[in-house]
């Protein structure tokens, strides 16, 4: 089963159920500056957990494009993704655990086929926060030899998005060991002081990674060997540049520009990690914007995400602008320049210098420390005056 067929049957599935599918929202989220992107798919649907009827009714089905950027470093690996999309459905105020439950239950065994390994629910005493019990019981009702196991509250309780918001205990479905689809049960308000107070109205918050369950069903051995990414990988040949590229086009298609700050920043740092992996494999930009060319035109996206036609341009655009100045900034180093020297006048992130060049880690940091104290002292003049 593709991709495209396992998000359409999710999102079916749900519409038969009477949730109403809604579409995709931009990884630029809105009206919410708590956050640089979307990374969840409730985000969209928040202020109908805090009160705030819904237009499209009490229960809502949607596939979200994320972005999570904590383990950018992390990318590379079997897992961790940078751009993926959440399949999700959820309740405000309507259905609570019981049906919550056995819908996943009844998408994942009879929709899809697939065998549970075990659940989790949320147990931790030291919390603070009651174990869900009754999630317990339910999954025990619905199959009696099926494992249910306690986890605490780093594994089994989500959100919120942001400082402050709805969060809650979980409940998580495994397959072959893996964490498949995250079943959030909001009844928790954690204001920006870390205290948790009873929402007055509870909500189901549900998320299945895309990715993931393509890799479980295709039975491939990672996310990069699904048909997501294997036409992305043919051409990129790294994990890094494909996964970085993928994510960037989207970026992009939403409206992000690369710059030095905020979402630009973390833009321009992910064409540049792509860039340097290219440059390490001896690749030419044209492989990156062939790589571009095929997330752009990928059989999965066609007629459900919009690239713009500057989409490439600006993503290549970055990428030469980037290539002219490291290389002129590496004949330097070549020279005798010292590498501090790429982060100074080139501005590159320790993180990409380390990956073209030999660093003296103390040195630099004491480089550093002198540089942030010389820009003060030239800040503070300047006002003087």
């Amino acid at each position: 089963m593709q991709s495209g067929e396992i998000r359409d049957k999710f999102l079916k599935f749900f519409e038969k159920n009477g949730h109403t599918v809604r579409p995709s929202s931009s990884l630029v989220p809105e009206n919410d500056p708590s956050v640089l992107f979307t990374t969840a798919g409730m985000q969209q649907f928040k202020p109908y957990y805090l009160g705030t009827p819904s237009p499209y009714g009490t229960s809502i089905a949607s596939s979200q494009k994320c972005v999570r950027t904590r383990d950018i470093e992390e990318v590379g690996d079997d897992t961790h993704l940078t751009f993926f999309e959440m399949l999700g459905n959820f309740s405000f105020g309507g259905y609570w655990k019981e049906e919550a439950i056995r819908y996943a239950h009844e998408f994942i065994t009879k929709e899809l086929g697939l065998e549970i390994d075990y659940v989790s629910v949320f147990k931790d005493e030291e919390s603070g926060i009651p174990a869900d019990e009754e999630s317990r019981k339910i999954w025990n009702e619905i199959d009696p030899s099926l494992r249910v196991k306690d986890h605490n509250k780093e594994d089994n309780f989500w959100g919120p998005t942001g400082a402050e918001g709805p969060c809650g205990p979980t409940t998580e479905i495994y397959i072959n060991g893996v964490e498949i689809w995250n079943i959030v049960f909001n009844e928790y308000y954690k204001d920006k002081r870390g205290g948790f107070a009873k929402l007055e109205q509870t909500g189901v918050d549900t998320g299945m990674g895309l990715e993931r369950l393509a890799k479980v069903i295709q039975k491939v051995k990672t996310v990069f060997d699904t048909d997501l990414f294997a036409p992305i990988i043919e051409i990129a040949g790294s994990r890094i540049i494909a996964d970085h590229i993928r994510t960037s086009a989207f970026m992009i298609a939403d409206g992000v520009i690369p710059s030095n700050t905020d979402r630009g920043y973390i833009l321009r740092r992910l064409l540049r990690r792509a860039y340097v992996n290219a440059r390490k494999m001896g690749v030419e930009t044209e492989t990156l914007n062939a790589v571009a060319e095929t997330v752009i035109n990928h059989p999965s996206y066609k007629d459900l995400y919009t690239f713009g036609s500057d989409t490439r341009s600006v993503l290549m655009g970055e990428i030469e602008k980037f290539g002219k100045a490291l290389e002129t900034g590496l004949k330097q180093v070549e020279k005798g320049a010292d590498p501090f020297t790429l982060f100074t006048s080139y501005g590159l992130p320790l993180e990409i210098i380390e990956e073209v060049t030999t660093v003296d880690k103390a040195k630099f940091e004491k480089q550093m420390e002198e540089h942030k104290q010389l820009s003060s002292e030239a800040g503070e003049n300047k006002f003087k005056k």
